[in-house]
């Protein structure tokens, strides 16, 4: 697996970590049970804080995407995984409830964004 981190981008470094590993995991890039890179390891290869890769796996770990093992690493949770679906459908919930915001203060109707959303879903692999 290999991490792009962009200093212009806008978006806070552990976050970018957080969205390439989750990204990976959902997409089987890296698999149930593998270990991702120690903090200090990592740290070092982005040339970033060991901080700011502790709170990407911290918060990953909260997701349930990823277990921190004291004393033997950070392992890759299964797909399957309740805690990961729960917590995707609470990170889903609350994307919808923003854009069901936004739709309604644009006045665009329910139909409509059901219909941006089916083809949102379709054009994904």
């Amino acid at each position: 697996m290999k991490l792009i981190i962009s200093s212009v981008s806008g978006k806070p470094i552990y976050e970018q970590i957080k969205d390439q590993i989750r990204a990976a995991v959902l997409s089987g890039e890296l698999a149930a049970g593998e270990a991702l890179p120690s903090l200090r390891k990592l740290a070092k290869e982005l040339r970033v804080s060991v901080l700011t890769v502790t709170r990407a796996y911290n918060e990953l770990a909260d997701e349930g995407i990823v277990e921190n093992i004291q004393g033997k690493g950070t392992f890759v949770m299964s797909r399957g995984n309740e805690l990961m679906r729960r917590r995707a459908r609470q990170r889903i919930r609350r994307i919808f409830d923003e854009t069901c915001t936004a739709a309604k203060a644009a006045d665009i109707p329910l139909l409509d964004l059901m219909t941006m959303l089916e083809e949102s879903y379709k054009d994904r692999p």
